[in-house]
Protein backbone atom coordinates (compact mmCIF):
# COMPACT_ATOMS: atom_id res chain seq x y z
CA UNK A 1 0.00 0.00 0.00
CA UNK A 2 1.31 3.27 -0.71
CA UNK A 3 2.72 5.31 1.99
CA UNK A 4 0.09 8.24 1.56
CA UNK A 5 -2.44 6.05 2.11
CA UNK A 6 -3.38 5.03 5.56
CA UNK A 7 -6.33 3.58 7.80
CA UNK A 8 -7.96 4.77 10.96
CA UNK A 9 -10.86 3.25 12.67
CA UNK A 10 -12.62 6.83 13.21
CA UNK A 11 -11.83 10.21 11.80
CA UNK A 12 -12.61 13.30 13.19
CA UNK A 13 -12.76 15.84 10.73
CA UNK A 14 -12.70 19.38 12.55
CA UNK A 15 -11.61 20.69 16.24
CA UNK A 16 -13.72 22.95 17.90
CA UNK A 17 -15.70 21.71 20.94
CA UNK A 18 -17.71 18.86 18.61
CA UNK A 19 -14.75 17.29 17.35
CA UNK A 20 -12.54 17.25 20.36
CA UNK A 21 -15.18 16.11 22.77
CA UNK A 22 -15.88 13.82 20.20
CA UNK A 23 -12.31 12.41 20.54
CA UNK A 24 -12.13 12.26 24.27
CA UNK A 25 -15.33 10.04 24.00
CA UNK A 26 -13.85 8.04 21.39
CA UNK A 27 -10.25 7.66 22.65
CA UNK A 28 -11.90 6.83 25.86
CA UNK A 29 -13.83 3.95 24.47
CA UNK A 30 -10.61 2.30 23.12
CA UNK A 31 -11.46 3.80 19.31
CA UNK A 32 -8.18 4.36 17.37
CA UNK A 33 -9.13 8.23 16.38
CA UNK A 34 -7.65 10.87 14.58
CA UNK A 35 -8.19 14.18 14.31
CA UNK A 36 -7.62 16.56 11.63
CA UNK A 37 -7.85 20.21 12.58
CA UNK A 38 -9.08 22.11 9.36
CA UNK A 39 -8.74 25.59 8.41
CA UNK A 40 -8.76 26.85 11.91
CA UNK A 41 -7.39 24.78 14.81
CA UNK A 42 -9.56 24.70 17.57
CA UNK A 43 -12.51 26.18 15.66
CA UNK A 44 -14.10 29.81 16.20
CA UNK A 45 -13.50 29.74 19.65
CA UNK A 46 -10.52 30.91 19.43
CA UNK A 47 -10.78 34.17 17.19
CA UNK A 48 -12.68 35.29 20.73
CA UNK A 49 -10.69 36.73 23.58
CA UNK A 50 -13.06 35.74 26.25
CA UNK A 51 -15.77 32.80 26.98
CA UNK A 52 -17.83 33.45 30.15
CA UNK A 53 -20.65 30.99 29.56
CA UNK A 54 -18.98 27.50 29.03
CA UNK A 55 -19.50 25.73 32.50
CA UNK A 56 -16.61 25.20 34.28
CA UNK A 57 -14.67 28.22 34.17
CA UNK A 58 -16.26 30.39 37.00
CA UNK A 59 -13.42 33.18 35.91
CA UNK A 60 -13.99 33.22 32.59
CA UNK A 61 -11.78 31.71 29.85
CA UNK A 62 -9.54 32.71 26.42
CA UNK A 63 -10.73 30.75 23.60
CA UNK A 64 -7.66 29.70 22.51
CA UNK A 65 -6.61 28.18 26.12
CA UNK A 66 -10.12 26.44 26.42
CA UNK A 67 -9.31 24.83 23.05
CA UNK A 68 -6.16 23.86 24.17
CA UNK A 69 -7.61 22.13 27.32
CA UNK A 70 -9.98 20.47 24.92
CA UNK A 71 -6.98 19.03 22.62
CA UNK A 72 -4.69 18.36 25.65
CA UNK A 73 -7.86 16.07 27.35
CA UNK A 74 -8.23 13.98 23.82
CA UNK A 75 -4.56 13.30 23.70
CA UNK A 76 -4.41 12.38 27.20
CA UNK A 77 -6.69 9.59 25.74
CA UNK A 78 -4.56 8.44 23.08
CA UNK A 79 -6.20 10.91 20.46
CA UNK A 80 -3.93 11.93 17.40
CA UNK A 81 -4.04 15.23 16.28
CA UNK A 82 -3.10 16.75 13.06
CA UNK A 83 -2.41 19.55 10.83
CA UNK A 84 -4.23 19.17 7.90
CA UNK A 85 -7.50 20.21 5.77
CA UNK A 86 -10.28 17.69 4.50
CA UNK A 87 -10.21 18.61 1.00
CA UNK A 88 -12.11 15.96 -1.09
CA UNK A 89 -14.35 12.68 0.35
CA UNK A 90 -15.49 9.89 -1.07
CA UNK A 91 -18.70 8.69 0.85
CA UNK A 92 -20.04 6.07 -1.58
CA UNK A 93 -18.67 3.29 0.21
CA UNK A 94 -16.87 1.92 3.74
CA UNK A 95 -13.78 2.29 4.54
CA UNK A 96 -14.72 6.29 3.45
CA UNK A 97 -11.85 7.75 1.54
CA UNK A 98 -11.00 11.19 2.69
CA UNK A 99 -7.95 13.64 1.08
CA UNK A 100 -6.25 15.40 3.18
CA UNK A 101 -4.94 18.99 1.34
CA UNK A 102 -5.03 17.22 -1.55
CA UNK A 103 -2.11 14.90 -0.94
CA UNK A 104 -2.86 12.24 1.92
CA UNK A 105 -5.90 9.81 1.60
CA UNK A 106 -7.09 8.25 4.80
CA UNK A 107 -9.60 5.40 4.78
CA UNK A 108 -11.83 5.78 7.61
CA UNK A 109 -14.10 3.16 9.24
CA UNK A 110 -15.97 5.62 10.89
CA UNK A 111 -16.22 9.28 10.13
CA UNK A 112 -17.57 12.16 12.35
CA UNK A 113 -17.58 15.74 10.79
CA UNK A 114 -17.08 18.53 13.26
CA UNK A 115 -16.04 21.17 10.49
CA UNK A 116 -18.55 23.80 11.78
CA UNK A 117 -19.74 26.63 10.29
CA UNK A 118 -18.53 29.80 9.28
CA UNK A 119 -19.71 33.42 9.81
CA UNK A 120 -20.56 35.30 6.61
CA UNK A 121 -18.62 38.78 7.29
CA UNK A 122 -19.15 42.02 5.43
CA UNK A 123 -15.62 42.22 4.03
CA UNK A 124 -14.50 45.61 5.72
CA UNK A 125 -11.16 46.10 6.59
CA UNK A 126 -12.01 47.76 9.88
CA UNK A 127 -14.40 44.61 10.39
CA UNK A 128 -10.97 42.49 10.96
CA UNK A 129 -9.12 44.95 12.77
CA UNK A 130 -11.52 45.22 15.62
CA UNK A 131 -12.71 41.33 15.12
CA UNK A 132 -12.29 40.41 19.05
CA UNK A 133 -12.13 44.28 19.84
CA UNK A 134 -15.57 45.37 19.59
CA UNK A 135 -16.52 43.22 16.41
CA UNK A 136 -18.74 39.90 16.91
CA UNK A 137 -20.75 37.51 14.94
CA UNK A 138 -22.58 35.91 18.04
CA UNK A 139 -24.64 38.39 20.41
CA UNK A 140 -25.50 35.54 22.83
CA UNK A 141 -21.63 35.05 23.03
CA UNK A 142 -20.58 38.40 23.36
CA UNK A 143 -23.67 40.47 24.40
CA UNK A 144 -22.90 40.35 28.38
CA UNK A 145 -19.41 42.37 27.58
CA UNK A 146 -21.83 45.32 26.26
CA UNK A 147 -24.38 45.64 29.23
CA UNK A 148 -25.36 49.36 29.54
CA UNK A 149 -23.72 50.20 25.95
CA UNK A 150 -24.63 51.28 23.00
CA UNK A 151 -24.55 48.42 19.90
CA UNK A 152 -25.09 47.87 16.29
CA UNK A 153 -26.15 44.76 14.70
CA UNK A 154 -26.38 44.86 11.01
CA UNK A 155 -28.91 42.58 9.01
CA UNK A 156 -32.47 41.91 8.23
CA UNK A 157 -33.54 38.50 8.48
CA UNK A 158 -34.59 36.28 11.75
CA UNK A 159 -30.88 36.30 13.09
CA UNK A 160 -30.30 40.01 13.17
CA UNK A 161 -33.76 40.78 14.87
CA UNK A 162 -33.06 38.02 17.13
CA UNK A 163 -29.75 39.44 18.26
CA UNK A 164 -30.59 42.72 18.33
CA UNK A 165 -33.64 41.59 20.91
CA UNK A 166 -31.08 39.51 22.78
CA UNK A 167 -28.86 42.69 23.34
CA UNK A 168 -32.17 44.93 23.76
CA UNK A 169 -32.36 43.50 27.25
CA UNK A 170 -28.22 44.07 28.15
CA UNK A 171 -27.74 47.57 26.24
CA UNK A 172 -28.65 50.77 26.59
CA UNK A 173 -29.22 51.11 22.46
CA UNK A 174 -29.38 48.93 20.03
CA UNK A 175 -29.19 50.03 16.80
CA UNK A 176 -30.52 48.04 13.66
CA UNK A 177 -28.64 48.32 10.65
CA UNK A 178 -30.49 47.31 7.04
CA UNK A 179 -29.55 47.79 3.50
CA UNK A 180 -33.21 47.61 2.14
CA UNK A 181 -36.63 49.53 3.16
CA UNK A 182 -38.63 46.57 5.59
CA UNK A 183 -36.79 43.34 7.18
CA UNK A 184 -36.73 39.86 5.86
CA UNK A 185 -37.75 38.46 9.16
CA UNK A 186 -40.94 36.25 10.29
CA UNK A 187 -43.40 38.79 11.53
CA UNK A 188 -43.48 37.41 15.06
CA UNK A 189 -39.26 38.47 15.14
CA UNK A 190 -40.18 42.15 13.53
CA UNK A 191 -42.90 42.74 15.87
CA UNK A 192 -40.27 41.62 18.82
CA UNK A 193 -38.05 44.41 17.62
CA UNK A 194 -40.58 46.55 16.88
CA UNK A 195 -42.40 46.21 20.32
CA UNK A 196 -38.48 46.83 22.01
CA UNK A 197 -38.10 50.68 22.78
CA UNK A 198 -34.10 50.97 22.62
CA UNK A 199 -33.80 49.24 19.52
CA UNK A 200 -33.93 51.91 16.78
CA UNK A 201 -34.07 50.29 13.14
CA UNK A 202 -31.61 52.47 10.71
CA UNK A 203 -33.37 51.67 7.18
CA UNK A 204 -31.27 51.89 3.74
CA UNK A 205 -28.42 51.79 4.94
CA UNK A 206 -25.30 50.02 4.67
CA UNK A 207 -21.74 49.64 6.98
CA UNK A 208 -19.14 52.02 5.40
CA UNK A 209 -16.70 52.17 8.05
CA UNK A 210 -16.25 50.70 11.64
CA UNK A 211 -14.14 53.43 13.82
CA UNK A 212 -11.99 53.50 16.92
CA UNK A 213 -8.42 53.27 18.28
CA UNK A 214 -8.34 50.17 20.00
CA UNK A 215 -11.71 49.04 20.22
CA UNK A 216 -14.96 50.22 18.48
CA UNK A 217 -16.38 53.83 18.91
CA UNK A 218 -18.21 53.88 16.18
CA UNK A 219 -19.58 53.23 12.88
CA UNK A 220 -19.75 54.95 9.35
CA UNK A 221 -23.10 54.50 7.49
CA UNK A 222 -23.86 55.06 3.75
CA UNK A 223 -27.29 55.52 2.77
CA UNK A 224 -27.71 53.44 -0.33
CA UNK A 225 -30.49 55.46 -1.95
CA UNK A 226 -28.41 59.25 -1.30
CA UNK A 227 -25.36 58.21 -0.37
CA UNK A 228 -25.12 60.10 2.56
CA UNK A 229 -23.02 59.32 5.02
CA UNK A 230 -23.74 59.66 8.84
CA UNK A 231 -21.73 58.32 12.31
CA UNK A 232 -23.44 56.78 14.63
CA UNK A 233 -21.74 55.97 18.46
CA UNK A 234 -21.36 53.02 19.75
CA UNK A 235 -18.93 50.38 21.53
CA UNK A 236 -20.17 47.08 19.63
CA UNK A 237 -20.56 45.98 16.61
CA UNK A 238 -22.50 42.96 15.87
CA UNK A 239 -22.90 40.88 12.56
CA UNK A 240 -25.89 38.97 11.72
CA UNK A 241 -25.94 38.50 8.18
CA UNK A 242 -25.61 34.35 8.41
CA UNK A 243 -23.53 31.59 8.80
CA UNK A 244 -22.31 29.03 6.16
CA UNK A 245 -21.26 25.86 7.39
CA UNK A 246 -18.33 23.93 6.27
CA UNK A 247 -20.01 20.74 4.42
CA UNK A 248 -19.26 21.63 0.68
CA UNK A 249 -16.74 18.51 0.37
CA UNK A 250 -20.00 16.32 1.06
CA UNK A 251 -22.24 18.12 -1.18
CA UNK A 252 -24.31 15.78 -3.23
CA UNK A 253 -23.66 12.77 -0.94
CA UNK A 254 -24.94 13.33 2.57
CA UNK A 255 -28.55 15.03 3.53
CA UNK A 256 -28.78 18.80 3.84
CA UNK A 257 -30.82 21.59 3.72
CA UNK A 258 -30.61 24.70 1.27
CA UNK A 259 -28.05 26.49 2.69
CA UNK A 260 -25.94 23.30 3.37
CA UNK A 261 -26.35 22.64 6.88
CA UNK A 262 -26.39 18.41 7.38
CA UNK A 263 -29.73 17.04 8.09
CA UNK A 264 -29.48 14.98 10.95
CA UNK A 265 -32.71 13.03 13.24
CA UNK A 266 -34.14 15.18 16.08
CA UNK A 267 -32.00 13.39 18.93
CA UNK A 268 -28.91 12.11 16.83
CA UNK A 269 -25.83 12.73 14.71
CA UNK A 270 -26.68 10.08 12.34
CA UNK A 271 -26.29 11.55 8.56
CA UNK A 272 -28.07 9.81 5.33
CA UNK A 273 -24.74 7.35 5.26
CA UNK A 274 -24.75 4.57 8.03
CA UNK A 275 -20.91 5.52 9.69
CA UNK A 276 -20.96 8.90 8.79
CA UNK A 277 -22.02 11.53 11.91
CA UNK A 278 -22.30 15.35 12.07
CA UNK A 279 -22.12 17.64 15.48
CA UNK A 280 -21.70 20.90 15.95
CA UNK A 281 -22.11 24.20 13.84
CA UNK A 282 -22.47 22.07 11.10
CA UNK A 283 -25.70 20.08 11.75
CA UNK A 284 -26.96 23.10 14.21
CA UNK A 285 -28.07 26.41 12.31
CA UNK A 286 -30.14 26.97 15.86
CA UNK A 287 -28.24 27.00 18.99
CA UNK A 288 -24.83 27.44 17.55
CA UNK A 289 -22.95 27.43 20.97
CA UNK A 290 -20.10 25.94 22.35
CA UNK A 291 -21.80 23.89 24.75
CA UNK A 292 -24.39 22.86 22.22
CA UNK A 293 -21.67 21.50 20.12
CA UNK A 294 -19.65 19.64 22.67
CA UNK A 295 -22.87 17.87 23.91
CA UNK A 296 -23.37 16.80 20.07
CA UNK A 297 -19.56 15.37 19.79
CA UNK A 298 -20.56 13.49 23.08
CA UNK A 299 -23.25 12.04 21.26
CA UNK A 300 -21.94 11.43 18.13
CA UNK A 301 -18.98 9.45 19.50
CA UNK A 302 -21.29 6.77 21.45
CA UNK A 303 -23.01 6.68 18.13
CA UNK A 304 -19.89 6.12 16.53
CA UNK A 305 -19.31 3.20 19.54
CA UNK A 306 -22.05 1.66 18.65
CA UNK A 307 -21.63 1.79 14.92
CA UNK A 308 -18.47 -0.24 15.18
CA UNK A 309 -19.38 -2.24 17.69
CA UNK A 310 -22.68 -3.31 15.82
CA UNK A 311 -23.03 -1.42 12.21
CA UNK A 312 -26.39 -3.32 11.34
CA UNK A 313 -27.95 -2.46 14.22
Amino acid sequence: MSKDIEKVECLIIGSGPAGYTAAIYTSRADIKTVVYQGMTPGGQLTMKTEVENFPGYPEGVMGVDMMEDLKKQAQRFGTDVRWGVATKADLSARPFKVTIDDDKEILAESLIIATGASARWLGLESEKKFSGSGVSACATCDGYFYKGLDVAVVGGGDTACEEASFLSKLCNKVYLIHRRDKLRATIAMQNRVFNSKNIEVIWNHIPKEITGDETVKGAILENVKTKEEKTIDIQGFFVAIGHTPNSHIFKGQLDMDETGYINTPPGSTKTSVEGVFAAGDVQDNVYRQAITAAGSGCMAAIETEKFLTDPGD
